[in-house]
């Protein structure tokens, strides 16, 4: 518990970001803190603008705090690194919110499987905010996973910053 409220406070003072959606064109870079069962970590993304409400991007993740397995092992890098392309729906203006909020469900194929996200930004300026965003694998292109293998095939939970380049 110690290592989770120490990473959030510490995701909380550094990764304070954000950035409005503002369509095609638009590029936003994203950095924060990845938590789930069995470990914790870090995560970069980035997305760019296709249209008014869509964008495409890339994500990658580490994970930094592993709990060992029963035979005290620790996981290899391929256990605790996964990359993603994604895409987005951004919904915000969509739901009439008020332009520092911005909404987005969307799609990823990773390393690990094809899964799904949604995730919701505040931006305290234009290129200034934080974010949230939970992810889900929908389908795991191996279902018989166990062990470390499940460590990027979960629902997981990111908080950080996002800035606008």
């Amino acid at each position: 518990m110690k290592k989770i409220f120490t990473l959030l406070l510490v995701s909380s003072t550094l990764f304070i970001h954000a950035q409005a959606f503002k369509g095609k064109g638009d590029t936003k870079f994203d950095l924060g803190a990845n938590i789930q069962d069995g470990g914790s970590g870090i995560r970069l993304s980035t997305d760019f603008g296709l249209g008014e409400n869509m964008s495409f991007g890339f994500v990658s993740s580490y994970l930094l705090s592993v709990n060992r397995n029963s035979a005290g092992e620790k996981p290899n890098f391929e256990d605790r690194f996964d990359a993603k392309i994604r895409f987005n729906a951004n919904i915000g203006n969509v739901m009439n919110l008020d332009s520092k909020w911005d909404v987005y469900p969307g799609l990823d194929i990773s390393l690990k499987n094809f899964g799904g996200h949604l995730g919701a930004r505040y931006f305290f300026s234009e290129g200034f905010g934080v974010f949230s965003e939970i992810g889900f694998p929908i389908a795991k292109y191996d279902p018989t996973t166990y062990g470390f293998q499940n460590l990027n095939n979960q629902f997981v939970f990111n908080i950080g910053a996002s800035f606008n380049l």
